[in-house]
């Protein structure tokens, strides 16, 4: 695609050049010789501006497609046609996007996947972070409970791991390839098959395709109705953004550069002291990080904060202006939470608070986070 992309762009070039220097029209295509002078300056403009043009994101995750020539089965083709239909959905399944993508296929791409896996919050929860299903499923990645809690997605009173985009894609990353390496031989599009349906019924599918004396891939496996959809909905969406002409849609632009930016945060602050510190609104900050519940980041659950990218400089800086006072302790066998509590001169409702805890079950060996009181009672 960058090859394509630099050709259309020098063709045009040289078009326009063309046309700037055959002022002499049908004298000079009759032979009658013209001379001109070769701009050097503006020659090498032009090729500085081109080196330094940018692809725009949609170039770049087309770059790392890796299934295009799978677009054209008719499973597939049924999908592209249902999406034709429906322009403004895709628009707006974009459109939430926009925070997400571009560091969703930097991450793709670091783990070296095919591109389209990028794509597939499109299919789960049409990147909606806050979307639930009927069965229990939740986020941007659509995670049950007991998938969520096996990936390590910690889930308390004040904080859903599975509503955390940045934990939860990492945790399907992870997911996908696992599932992969285990099962399948490195075949994605079985792996993909299984996280919508579980690895039991993949597996049961391709024994009973090979008895059959089929092949065992994706496409002749017999899977639930939403399993043998799930992947050409995947690919059509990656027809339609791959090739957006062919099918006479117009994609909205999304720039190339981060949208957003982590920050690690090592001690228990609210939301709206957060949202302060980092000039964004309050209600920004909650749209960005939806997985804390309660309006309070607690660094047990996670110390990740995302904010937009713009932001990150004026939240580091006013950070450390903020003394965390962070204290670890080990808990020893015999030690009880209350104990402990009073050892650090802390209350025991702020140490739960702190460690993500909703009662007073502790276990040797584990870590707790004491709280600074001074920065509790300033939130």
């Amino acid at each position: 695609m960058a090859g394509t992309l630099i050709s259309s762009l020098t063709l045009a070039a040289f078009a326009a050049k063309a046309n700037t220097l055959d002022t002499g029209g049908d004298q000079y295509r009759s032979g009658e010789h013209q001379s001109f002078k070769y701009d050097h300056q503006s020659h090498t403009h032009f090729w500085d501006e081109l080196a330094l043009k940018k692809p725009d994101l949609w170039e770049t995750l087309r770059q790392r497609f890796a299934w295009q020539d799978q677009v054209d089965q008719p499973r597939v083709q049924e999908w592209i046609d249902h999406y034709q239909q429906r322009p403004q959905n895709i628009a707006d399944i974009i459109h939430r996007s926009r925070p997400w993508m571009h560091w969703i296929i930097s991450r793709v791409e670091d783990r070296g996947l095919p591109g389209e896996i990028a794509l597939l919050p499109f299919v789960e929860s049409a990147f909606d972070t806050q979307a639930r299903s009927h069965r229990g499923a939740t986020g941007l990645w659509q995670f049950m409970p007991r998938t969520g809690d096996a990936l390590g997605l910690t889930r308390t009173r004040g904080y859903d791991g599975r509503l955390d985009v940045v934990a939860a894609t990492e945790a399907a990353l992870d997911y996908l390839e696992g599932q992969a390496a285990q099962w399948y031989e490195g075949d994605m599009e079985l792996s993909l098959a299984a996280y919508n349906a579980g690895a039991g019924t993949v597996n049961r599918a391709q024994r009973a395709a090979e008895n059959r004396g089929q092949p065992s891939d994706y496409w002749h496996l017999r899977l639930p109705s939403e399993t043998m959809d799930y992947v050409p909905k995947l690919l059509a969406i990656s027809a339609i953004i791959n090739d957006p002409e062919r099918y006479q849609l117009s994609l909205p632009s999304i720039e190339n550069s981060p949208a957003v930016a982590a920050v690690e945060i090592d001690v228990p602050l609210s939301m709206d002291r957060l949202s302060h510190m980092a000039n964004v609104s309050a209600e920004r900050l909650e749209t960005l990080n939806p997985g804390h519940l309660d309006g309070f980041l607690n660094p047990a659950n996670t110390p990740e904060l995302v904010v937009p990218a713009d932001a990150k400089a004026t939240l580091l800086a006013n950070l450390n202006s903020v003394s965390t006072g962070t204290v670890r302790y080990v808990v020893s066998s015999g030690d009880n939470l209350s104990a402990i509590a009073d050892q650090h001169n802390v209350s025991l409702a702020s140490l739960r608070q702190r460690n993500g805890l909703s009662g007073d079950m502790i276990r040797a060996g584990q870590t707790l986070y004491i709280p600074n009181q001074t920065i509790l009672a300033s939130n």
